[in-house]
């Protein structure tokens, strides 16, 4: 025996989901070829097992990234990768500042 006995034969992810009022974060054991599909689906379960009450559809539909990258669920996982769960925005962005941007140009003055 070559001493690494110790070592895994899988991967280990962090699933991670925030509200606005609480972060949640999932430590899950993933076999070495598992997608982020199947880290959710693992996080899924440790989840409903500490009644975190999160919305059913958060699992199935909601966008998902490694790191703040975006990604397919297909794509497949490494070890130490933090998976995350991104939740709907309430606006974009990029259409909020734009409104902005047209009530300044419209103040008399502005």
């Amino acid at each position: 025996m070559n001493g690494g006995g110790g070592e895994r034969a899988g991967k280990r992810c962090l699933v991670a989901y925030a509200t606005r009022e609480r972060q949640y974060l999932w430590s899950v054991e993933l076999p070495p070829e598992a997608t982020i599909a199947d880290a959710l689906s693992a996080a899924r379960r440790v989840a409903q097992r500490e009644s975190a009450g999160l919305d059913p559809a958060l699992w199935e539909s909601a966008p998902v990234g490694v790191f703040g990258e975006p990604r397919a669920r297909t794509a497949r996982c490494e070890d130490g990768d933090r998976i995350e769960l991104y939740r709907p925005l309430r606006a974009d962005p990029r259409a909020r500042r734009r409104e902005r941007v047209q009530r300044e140009r419209r103040r008399p003055g502005g």
